[in-house]
């Protein structure tokens, strides 16, 4: 499940909250502008009927009494569109006056003085002449909505232009604001147990001040305390040194001295189990010296040239010279700023595993390629896909009879990850039926 961002939760909360308060704003700012546009309304209805009555009356006066019904419209606004249209009857309802000839029949509205609407128009009607005559002029309903429609959409269009750009400013705002920590989550996310520096807390905000000054305290504890158990095994390893070599030459040299067969058997045990405590011993030197961030140099180095003077070194041990096959391209380089020395703990390492481990029978094979990959593979038998994983962890070995402490793998990749390299493992190797193989790429 992926997890919630900090950025988008703020967005999302204060861009709803604004979007809200708008249209808010809006609907309530339609509502006072219906109301305010109706007393507009009303208040043009009443002052256009009552100057309109006396023009009207006087001219119902002076026309000759025929009876006829007396039209006004000059033709020039004879359309639906008309904003404003008049009637003027008598008391019976008869209409004596009218405005436009679109005009058909009388009025709904009552004959009494005052407003009245209906679903088309809105009324007012004013008595004159004793109440003898009713001069009423209709406003249509549908050029009163239409004016309100126009009006709401002039407020909401703003809306629709803002709300974007006011999403951009919210979103850039808010980046911005948390800057700081996502600065303070990269350098929480860089440290390990090589780089355990405190954290400066020189411009954070008050807010992070107090998480740094936590994170510094903790990385405080663990820095002292790896280096406790650093120092501690690396005294150990050095200390155990010197006993077991002299434990182990004069286990040689009573070897020699021993005349019976249960005897030699008993301090040939004796040796081994020496040898053994030896081998670990080293191999926990090298993990002090791997913990400790030895891996990386100052200038690049040739590592190649490192790899060269183990390989001679390794076959020069071995009783057969075939037993190593070094294969090295022409144009092969590496240069890196690695230190010599922790490169050539992961070549030991990865060599001592092959040979200890692979079949004895049979060739390991040391390839430096022309991009400056190490391939180092053996012959023997596959490992599992757990089997592989378990002897990258410390002390986990596979299913050997082969003496060894299950460590020379975790400090090669320990020491690989520092380098900046990547260090791989597959069994059976490519283009193999069984073996192992490991691959070291920068």
């Amino acid at each position: 499940m992926k997890s919630p961002s900090l950025i988008g939760r703020l967005m999302f909360s204060v861009t709803a909250a604004v979007v809200t308060f708008w249209v808010v704003a809006a609907v309530g700012g339609i509502l006072v502008m219906r109301d305010e546009f109706a007393e507009i309304f009303d208040s043009a209805l009443q002052e256009t009927t009552e100057r309109l009555t006396p023009l009207i009356v006087d001219d119902i006066m002076h026309r000759d009494q025929s009876g006829a019904v007396l039209s006004l419209d000059n033709g020039a606004q004879s359309s639906s569109r008309q904003y404003l249209t008049y009637q003027a009857r008598d008391a019976s309802g008869k209409i004596l006056v009218h405005s436009s000839d679109i005009i058909d029949g009388a009025f709904p509205a009552p004959l009494a003085e005052g407003f009245w609407e209906d679903d088309t128009a809105r009324y007012y009607t004013v008595a004159a002449a004793d109440n003898t005559i009713f001069v009423q002029v209709a406003d249509q309903m549908k050029n009163r909505r239409e004016a309100i429609n126009e009006g709401a959409l002039a407020l909401l269009l703003p809306i629709l232009v803002l709300v974007p750009l006011s999403l951009y400013i919210i979103r850039l705002v808010a980046r911005r604001s948390v800057n700081p920590i996502g600065d303070l989550r990269q350098a929480i996310s860089e440290k390990d147990s090589g780089d355990l520096t405190p954290i400066k807390a020189e411009g954070l905000t008050i807010e992070l001040q107090p998480i740094v000054h936590s994170v510094n305290i903790l990385m405080g504890r663990v820095q002292s305390a790896l280096e406790a158990e650093r120092a501690f095994t690396a005294n150990s390893a050095h200390e155990l040194r010197t006993p077991i070599a002299g434990a182990l030459a004069h286990t040689q040299l009573l070897m020699t001295e021993v005349k019976s067969a249960s005897g030699k058997a008993r301090v040939e045990q004796i040796e081994a189990s020496l040898q053994k405590l030896k081998r670990l011993v080293e191999k926990l030197m090298q993990l002090a010296r791997a913990e400790a961030n030895i891996a990386l140099a100052d200038k690049p180095v040739n590592l190649l040239s490192v790899l060269d003077l183990l390989v001679e070194e390794f076959q020069r041990k071995m009783a057969s010279n075939d037993r190593i096959i070094y294969q090295r391209h022409s144009e092969a380089s590496l240069m890196k700023p690695v230190n010599e020395d922790a490169f050539a703990i992961v070549i030991r390492n990865l060599l001592e595993n092959a040979l200890l481990h692979g079949a004895q029978n049979e060739p390991v094979i040391i390839q430096a390629d022309k991009n400056g990959t190490i391939r180092i593979i053996n012959s023997g038998k596959n490992l599992t896909a757990e089997e592989l994983l378990r002897v990258q962890k410390r002390f986990g070995r596979g299913t050997t009879a082969a003496p060894g402490s299950g460590l020379g793998i975790p400090i090669a990749t320990e020491i690989a990850g520092q380098m900046h390299a990547r260090l791989q493992f597959s069994s059976p190797p490519s283009g193999q039926k069984n073996g192992f193989e490991a691959i070291l790429s920068f």
